[in-house]
Formats: structure tokens, sequence, C-alpha cells
């Protein structure tokens, strides 16, 4: 099926097989490697993206559901100039990341989260769920939860 996706600002016109998960095409059509598949069962959340601004795992949405979608992924998060984002430098701050695998996922929904909540950084309830979302093997998520309290936080004081 031909379908036509908005990828990081960038539109890719893909032939894809109906059958094809987002994070396959993602990965292997549009070279965006910074989707990881983990589970496959939708569990853990390192394969989750933006599709039209909410956070979702692409191992079970199917491509083809997402024509004519916007979607965001890990490699959309920083500036045009390759600065990273607020929520990219705070994950490094607060030593947030170790081996890596998840902290696309966990960038992803806690991004999809402080756009939807302004008021984020002001509900540690609310980011512990974020949080709980995913799973890490590595750093006992106290440090995501801390980096993404501080990025929600300097959003929330630079928008007002």
């Amino acid at each position: 099926m031909e379908i036509t996706l908005t990828v990081n600002g960038e539109e890719y016109a893909l032939d894809v097989e109906p059958r094809r998960i987002l994070a396959d095409v993602l990965r292997e059509n549009c070279r965006l490697t910074g989707t990881h598949l983990g589970c496959e069962h939708g569990v853990c959340g390192a394969c989750t993206v933006l599709v039209d601004g909410a956070a979702v795992r692409s191992c079970l949405m199917l491509a083809v559901q997402c024509d004519g979608s916007s979607v965001r992924t890990a490699e959309g998060l920083a500036g045009p100039d390759g600065e990273p984002s607020a929520l990219q430098r705070a994950f490094s701050a607060e030593h947030a990341l170790q081996c890596g695998f998840c902290t696309p996922g966990f960038l992803m929904v806690a991004t999809g989260a402080m756009d939807a909540d302004p008021e984020l950084g002001d509900h540690p309830e609310r980011v512990d769920h974020i949080v709980g979302s995913n799973v890490c093997r590595c750093t006992g998520y106290e440090p995501i939860r801390r980096a993404i309290l501080r990025a929600a936080q300097e959003q929330r004081q630079t928008t007002t």
C-alpha cells in the first residue's frame, strides 16, 4: 500500500505491506533507528513515538494506520541546529540513562505528556505514572523521574 508519513517534519512517500508495523517502517524505510524494539508486545515502551502528538507503541501500530499522520521520533527532539531539547539535557544532567535502550521511549512518552500538560512539573504523581508506563532495567527509575520533572519545570518557567 502507498502511504505518506511526515516524520520529524520530513515527508516520506512509502510503499509498505499492510502487515508491517510502524516501528519497522521507521527503522528500515525511514532509516531512523532511534525507535527501539524491545518486547514487541506493547509492554516495555522502548518503541514509543508520537503520532499526531499522542504517545503510541509503534510495535502495536501498523504503518498503514498512520497514513497522512505526523510522526515524531527521538531523532526529532533536538532543535534544528542539533541542540538537545530541554528533556534530553535533563536526562543527561540527571544521569537518567545507562545502557540507553529504553531512553528513546521514555523521551517520547515524556515529550507527549509535557506537550499535553504544561503543569506536569507541578504534579510528581503524574510523572510517576509516566515513568511507570515504560520499562528500564538499569537506572532504577528515580533518575528518569527527576529528569522529567526537571524538564517539565524548566518548560513551564520558559513559557510563563
